[in-house]
């Protein structure tokens, strides 16, 4: 096992949407909720073993979140299947950025990243006082 290569990415597609929570923020801690749909398009069954993310603030204060699973689950995602949940983040100075991969393994125990692409965290209307 000399020059191992990263296996390509399955066809596991992420799409997020976010939403800034007016009602929960402060000045300095500004809330967001998001929602991620994950749909397998790949001919095998994928396990979504641990999540990674990187926050960036508009301060350039960076977060990263190292952990296992999604709210709690380890979700089993079959060909075809989709799973969706959400969760909270919460930016000091925005438009923050969010991005990262999920870690997922197949039937066979090999694994696979599956990037999450970059998404802004702003607060509505806010560009355009700039």
């Amino acid at each position: 096992m000399g020059h191992s290569t990263s296996p390509p990415a399955p066809d596991v597609r992420v799409h997020v949407n976010v939403f800034h929570l007016s009602a929960h923020s402060t000045p300095g801690r500004q809330v967001f909720t998001y929602v991620i749909r994950i749909e397998n398009h790949s001919e095998e069954t994928w396990q979504l073993l641990a999540r990674h993310w990187q926050i960036v603030d508009a301060g350039g204060r960076q977060t990263v979140v190292d952990g296992e699973g999604v709210v709690g689950e380890q979700p089993v995602i079959p060909p075809g299947g989709v799973f969706v949940y959400d969760s909270f983040v919460t930016v000091q100075d925005t438009p923050g950025r969010m991005e990262g991969h999920y870690v997922m393994q197949d039937a066979w125990g090999m694994r696979a990243q599956v990037p999450i692409l970059p998404f802004v965290l702003e607060v509505p209307g806010e560009r355009m006082l700039n």
